[in-house]
């Protein structure tokens, strides 16, 4: 991934914490639904980060064990040492995971302590309901970014064949998704890069 080099004042720190205060009160299904106003922010607005360290940011968070909100630490990571040094990684981070948790920790809290003593009101069932749309739509507005990446059919057209096979598997069997992930991780080492 080519790093870009950029120069960021105080209040653009400040303005990295406070959009991503914003943007956890927006994830509804996780942090990943909003990697595309992320994409928007980082990558078309502000220049932080390239569309290639954006997506393999992303990828190499959601590959590795853990929090899937670990992926907004690396995007911070990134632009922080686009920024110059490890120092500016490390205070993105910071600044990235506080804004991107406080907020919907909190109000998760509370809101999971009001929905479980009310969970028999009939509008508590119905929002709940109303709510399993909007996040698999935001998740798949997600992998249409990742994708977007990817829009050379000459030259990527096993990425687009491999993801067809996987979204039938899913469909269509009961295998674990542990098995496509180790099934992918043998096909990419013997393919190689």
């Amino acid at each position: 991934m080519t790093p870009v080099s950029i120069e960021l004042a105080w209040h653009d720190w400040l303005e990295l914490f406070l959009v991503h205060l914003s943007l956890s009160l927006m994830a509804i299904g996780g942090a990943i639904t909003t990697a595309p106003e992320m994409h928007r922010y980082l990558v078309e607005h502000r220049n932080w980060l390239s569309d290639l360290q954006f997506s393999g940011s992303i990828s190499l968070a959601q590959a590795a064990p853990g929090p899937n909100v670990l992926f907004v630490a690396l995007l911070a990571w990134n632009v922080g040492l686009n920024a110059g040094s490890a120092w500016y990684g490390l205070l993105g981070v910071l600044l990235a995971m506080t804004g991107i948790l406080l907020p919907s920790t909190c109000l998760t809290y509370y809101a999971a302590q009001w929905g479980h003593r009310n969970r028999e009101l009939r509008a508590v069932r119905a929002f709940k309901q109303g709510m399993a749309p909007i996040v698999v739509a935001l998740v798949l507005s997600t992998g249409w970014l990742l994708a977007a990446t990817h829009d050379d059919p000459a030259r990527d057209w096993p990425l687009w064949l491999l993801m067809l096979v996987s979204t039938l598997v899913i469909w269509g069997t009961r295998i674990h998704l542990l098995w496509l992930l180790a099934g992918g991780a043998v096909l990419g080492a013997w393919l190689g890069p």
